[in-house]
């Protein structure tokens, strides 16, 4: 019982060092170096030439949103203005432009008439001709960065948004956003549709605050559904209430068919962090020990000398070896003795194979 309980004692403790080994194989040190550079390549282009690698990010955007549609049309030959084609009316994020109507007059309480009035009932084609004026404030609160979407000293009475000739300016022409989204203009106005405005807001606040501006872009929200038979196209309905010479309520029904706009807010800020820094940095130096492990691999387990190269590597030291080899025999020199040890000794064993 003692001898096992003093066996099991010295299987437990016990100290582990590494002992170097130096194999000079010239396909081995090839494959040894390759990664090696591999690995400090990758990590010195991805710590030092991408931000995300020692930047920390803020995507909790604050985000307002006030639209204002300008422009007149013709509809049902009545002349239309913003009070007549936008719903709801309070200039949010989400409004429609609606192009066509098609009416249901004298419906009373009880059997409501369902008779559509459909004759020559025509969409309404000024629509294109419309500008959206979009006001966006966006507030970081990670970094209390707050911005908005043009400089408040900038005129833009005159602009009009163009991705190349004039990307910062809020108000868009509608003809110029169906053109970017490639809409089919008369099924548009005729079946109506959704219609994505996307705000990107990216910025990097390691440099000067003015410039982390918005990119625009659109999309084309309803793609999926245009070639189904349901759900095609975008509408809805209301209604208009009036009086008879009795006072009995009746209505007027409409059914609105329109091109509906959803501006869409997205926004990431990023600034230098020390943290995220030095963990990339400690990676990528403990990386580099990545090749070793693979050489080790190939030494200790594919190469045909490999219990040759276990038994260089791997030798066990118990306290009797150590108290026999440093007790002096008669004739026999040392080669180790004591007070005599140099320290430009590594230890290493060198190893030599054919090329």
């Amino acid at each position: 019982m003692t001898s096992a309980l003093c066996s099991c004692m010295t299987s437990i403790l016990t100290y582990e060092t590494y002992k170097s080994v130096v194999v000079r194989s010239w396909p081995l040190g090839i494959i040894h170096r390759l990664l090696q550079l591999l690995i400090i390549s990758y990590f010195v282009g991805y710590v030092f030439l991408h931000e995300k690698a020692y930047q920390v990010a803020d995507t909790n955007i604050e985000s307002s949103v006030v639209t204002k549609v300008k422009g007149f049309g013709k509809l049902n030959n009545a002349v239309m203005d913003v009070a007549d084609y936008i719903y709801p009316p309070q200039g949010e994020g989400v409004f429609s432009i609606i192009t066509k109507i098609i009416e249901t007059d004298n419906q009373f309480q009880g059997r409501c008439s369902e008779v559509w009035n459909i004759s020559d009932i025509k969409p309404m084609p000024e629509f294109v001709n419309f500008t959206i004026y979009i006001k966006n404030s966006i507030r970081f609160p990670f970094f209390n960065v707050t911005r908005g979407n043009f400089n408040s000293t900038k005129d833009i009475r005159t602009c009009k948004y163009d991705k190349i000739r004039d990307p910062l300016c809020p108000i868009f022409q509608v003809d110029y956003i169906l053109n970017e989204t490639r809409q089919n203009v008369t099924q548009l106005a005729d079946k109506g549709g959704e219609i994505g405005i996307i705000i990107q807001w990216r910025c990097n606040l390691d440099h000067d605050v003015n410039f982390c501006v918005p990119k625009y872009s659109f999309s084309k929200l309803d793609a999926p559904f245009q070639n189904s038979n349901l759900s095609k196209g975008y509408n809805f309905r209301f209604s208009k209430y009036y009086k008879t010479e009795g006072g009995t309520d009746y209505r007027r029904l409409h059914k609105a068919f329109a091109i509906r706009f959803d501006v869409i807010v997205t926004g990431t800020a990023r600034k230098f962090s020390l943290i995220p820094t030095v963990i990339n940095v400690i990676a990528a130096v403990t990386s580099v020990g990545m090749g070793t492990v693979f050489c080790d691999l190939i030494l200790l387990h594919c190469s045909k000398r490999s219990q040759y190269y276990k038994a260089k590597k791997f030798e066990e030291v118990s306290e009797e070896q150590i108290h026999e080899s440093l007790t002096p025999k008669p004739g026999s020199q040392l080669s180790v003795r004591r007070g005599n040890s140099s320290c430009n000794d590594s230890g290493a064993v060198s190893l030599a194979t054919n090329c």
